[in-house]
């Protein structure tokens, strides 16, 4: 069994609060806002009050996509969370892949930069943590789900969800900052596997400069053998992306995303069932983001895309495997649900897309098809979280053998 040092995950965690959409809410709230259905059609904007985040959520819910905001006025997390039923979680990627490594048995050290009661009582008995922040700060993010067929109708909006999926509102200073340990560096001098993830949620230029040059000079003391994944997400300040992959690609050798992110890069839709259309969208991503692997994971299929793809053939399969039982049975699911689930059969779709994308891009690409699943209400929080966790724990074990 690795020991904790050897699997560093960060850089920041948060408590999370999570609820499920409802169309009656939505629709007196459309009303009592006066909102329009053409305030719908713009490409998403700031998000000052809740009046805007309600308009932000009904573009999202006509589109299906997911995505992250800045929240500029933080009471109106709190007041659009307490018009439904919700619970208190914790999240971020690098938190919830913790929690997943911890029920896999596969020891970690998760780099916060804020603690608070919370997340003392809901990370798992024995979690080994630091943290940067030297107070308790409490600044939970609002995650919302919404399920497929989910129809709003009041005034001139009619607009009904084609799909599932999550969306994240955010007004939080200590991710933020994202301040590093003063031992980083020392930690990362034992790892056999570096997560990062957060930068995302940046939002001052001169910090994530300096930031980012700190966390080069704690990369430095990673052991040549070390793999380091990066997980992508969507910036609350979109100039930043490009800022990042710059200062830190060189040192990347997992380069982790999901559709909804391919899609930002791209500037459009991609239909990710065409071999032809996801052949063309991951070749020129890869240009973009020259990452020796990159992982893309999406709700039909996950696919590796470089050199050492198939290196990564059990990790994409193991986190596919684990997405789609979170997906399923929500944060309870049971050692029996996994074992259930890995012996249901894969989306047929899926599999004939597969092989239409290897035969396309050959061995530069190894694509694992998803399951088919058909689950009344799913679970659309933390799916890619879920992905990272399941591949982290394939590589260390992979490592170990």
């Amino acid at each position: 069994m690795a020991d904790a040092s050897r699997v560093v995950l960060g850089l920041g965690g948060c408590v999370d609060q999570e609820l499920t959409l409802t169309a009656d809410v939505l629709e007196r709230l459309v009303t009592d806002y006066g909102i329009a259905a053409a305030e719908l059609a713009a490409p998403p904007g700031a998000v000052h009050g809740e009046r805007d985040l309600v308009v932000s959520i009904l573009g999202y819910v006509a589109r299906g996509r997911g995505g992250e905001h800045f929240v500029a006025a933080a009471p109106a997390l709190e007041t659009f969370a307490g018009r439904f039923p919700h619970r208190t979680t914790l999240g971020g990627t690098s938190v919830r892949a913790g929690i997943l490594l911890s029920r896999l048995g596969v020891p970690s050290t998760l780099h916060l930069v804020s603690v608070n009661d919370t997340v003392r009582r809901l990370l798992p008995a024995g979690t080994a943590y630091v943290s940067s922040g030297v107070a308790d700060t409490y600044h939970p993010h609002l995650i919302v789900q919404y399920h497929q067929g989910l129809r709003i109708r009041a005034g001139d909006i009619d607009v009904t969800a084609p799909f599932p999926n999550r969306l994240i509102y955010v007004n939080d200073p200590a991710n933020s900052a994202l301040l590093l340990t003063g031992d980083l560096g020392d930690r990362l001098g034992h790892a056999d596997v570096f997560l990062i993830s957060g930068f995302n949620a940046m939002r001052d230029t001169a910090d994530l400069d300096r930031r980012l040059a700190e966390l080069r000079a704690h990369m430095r003391r990673l052991p040549p053998t070390a793999v380091t994944y990066f997980e992508d997400a969507a910036y609350h300040e979109p100039g930043f992306s490009r800022r990042v992959r710059d200062a830190l690609l060189d040192a990347i050798d997992v380069y982790g995303l999901n559709e909804d992110e391919l899609q930002s890069y791209l500037g459009r839709s991609v239909d990710l069932l065409s071999a032809d259309e996801v052949a063309d969208a991951l070749t020129a991503v890869h240009a973009l983001v020259p990452a020796p692997t990159l992982v893309l994971h999406t709700k039909y299929w996950a696919a590796a895309l470089g050199a050492n793809a198939r290196r990564y053939a059990d990790a994409l399969d193991t986190g596919t495997l684990l997405a789609a039982t979170r997906y399923a049975h929500g944060d309870d699911f049971t050692d029996a649900d996994v074992d259930r689930l890995r012996r249901q059969p894969r989306r047929p779709e899926s599999v004939a897309f597969a092989a239409a994308l290897h035969e396309r891009l050959g061995d530069r690409v190894h694509c694992v098809p998803g399951f088919a699943l058909d689950v009344a209400s799913p679970t659309t929080i933390g799916l890619g979280d879920t992905f990272v966790g399941g591949f982290l724990a394939a590589l260390v074990r992979q490592e170990e053998r």
